[in-house]
């Protein structure tokens, strides 16, 4: 494994350090304020204290990767600070890099006009404001982007825009103000060039929340997941991001860090489930021995950092790659950890579920919320089966 550069281990040490002395002491205040909260929808206050400080620190837009907004680190560099943020679920809003507003924040930074990154970029980087991507869709299977049926029609100075979307994450959030929608722009033009992205203000007329959709029963507040529709909603043309035909290509441009950024989190999140298991199994007895002395037990224990080390080192080797040779390079190597690491730490967490009993599955610990956000992961950004056919096709092609 390749060392860290020099910037990168003094914010690595400084992040660990601050996730010991602030966030972890303060999600039990966080499920307290916000769990006591009339407004479901707003974060609680000790959010908006803790991004204070994490900013007066410069804990702050740590991600963008070659751009003047960022931290500059590469990718190589985050991943091993997004591994520590994963640890805990508020961790990545305080620092200001929590998804799907680092994807959008790295759109506008490197594709918006100057006019889209003053009105939109800047309050994002400065988290005064939050936002949402807008692709999926119910009506078809948006895991092929070209099926994407939304309007995105010119009319004048003006683009107008039908359709319905959901798993719009982040747009139940009272903070949330513009989405990038994802929508056709041109049926007939050549199958990837058919989509366009555009800025939509939140409060444009015609944009309607429907509903939150919950996961596996959380709704995910105050951040939650929208069902969104538009009806003839109206924006100006200079609302399009990089250009007619061009959606496609911008949704791929943003795939390839915020694959890494989910995936070293995910390991993050299995590394405090194997710490949460084998303190508890240290700590309880069953039939005259302790839990840690059951053979089933420690094999699995085993397995849990045998498959952490492997997911760690295959995503950094990615990251590694992106940052060497390019995203298109590495592109099986990036379909490859979007299947591993959700999938190795949802088995993890599992795992940690099974040695706590019955206080796994309930609000008493992190593994069951913990447990749904990765078995989700593995639908997100696309199913495993599109990135395992992937691997296939370009594994194969060596041989033709």
């Amino acid at each position: 494994m390749l060392p860290l550069s020099d910037r990168a281990q003094a914010l690595y040490d400084q992040l660990v350090a601050f996730m010991d002395a602030h966030v972890y002491p303060a999600e039990a205040v966080y499920a307290e304020q916000h769990g006591n909260s009339d407004d479901r929808w707003t974060p609680p206050p000790i959010i908006k204290e803790l991004k204070k400080k994490a900013k007066a620190e410069g804990l702050w837009n740590l991600f963008l990767p070659e751009s003047e907004h960022g931290a500059g680190l590469n990718n190589y560099d985050y991943a091993h600070l997004c591994e520590v943020m994963g640890r805990s679920a508020i961790a990545p809003q305080i620092f200001n890099c929590a998804a799907p507003d680092t994807g959008n924040m790295e759109v506008l930074a490197r594709y918006g006009t100057p006019e889209q990154q003053e009105q939109w970029l800047k309050p994002l980087l400065n988290g005064e404001i939050r936002s949402c991507f807008s692709m999926t869709e119910p009506a078809v299977a948006s895991s092929d982007a070209t099926n994407i049926c939304t309007e995105i029609k010119r009319d004048g100075d003006d683009y107008v825009i039908n359709g319905r979307k959901w798993w719009s994450s982040g747009a139940m959030s009272s903070e949330c103000k513009i989405a990038i929608v994802m929508g056709k722009s041109d049926p007939d033009a050549p199958r990837h060039q058919q989509q366009s992205q555009i800025l939509v203000p939140l409060d444009t007329p015609g944009v309607k929340i429907e509903r939150a959709l919950h996961v596996f029963g959380y709704d995910h507040a105050p951040k939650g997941h929208a069902e969104i529709t538009f009806t003839d909603v109206r924006v100006p043309a200079s609302n399009l991001i990089l250009g007619e035909g061009r959606g496609f290509e911008i949704a791929q441009g943003r795939l390839g860090p915020g694959r890494i950024h989910h995936c070293m989190r995910s390991i993050g999140v299995a590394e405090r489930a194997l710490e949460a298991m084998c303190k508890r199994v240290e700590e309880r007895e069953a039939f005259g021995r302790k839990l840690s002395q059951f053979d089933s037990i420690r094999k699995n224990i085993a397995r849990s950092r045998l498959e952490i080390e492997q997911a760690r080192l295959m995503t950094l080797k990615a990251a590694h790659m992106m940052d060497t040779v390019g995203n298109k390079v590495a592109r099986q190597e990036i379909a490859m950890i979007k299947v591993i690491a959700p999938e190795m730490a949802a088995n993890v967490v599992d795992r940690a579920i099974q040695v706590h009993g019955a206080l796994g599955v309930c609000q008493d610990t992190f593994l069951a919320s913990a447990w749904a956000n990765l078995r989700t992961l593995r639908l997100a950004d696309g199913p495993d089966e599109v990135h395992l056919d992937s691997i296939a096709k370009l594994e194969l092609g060596r041989y033709r």
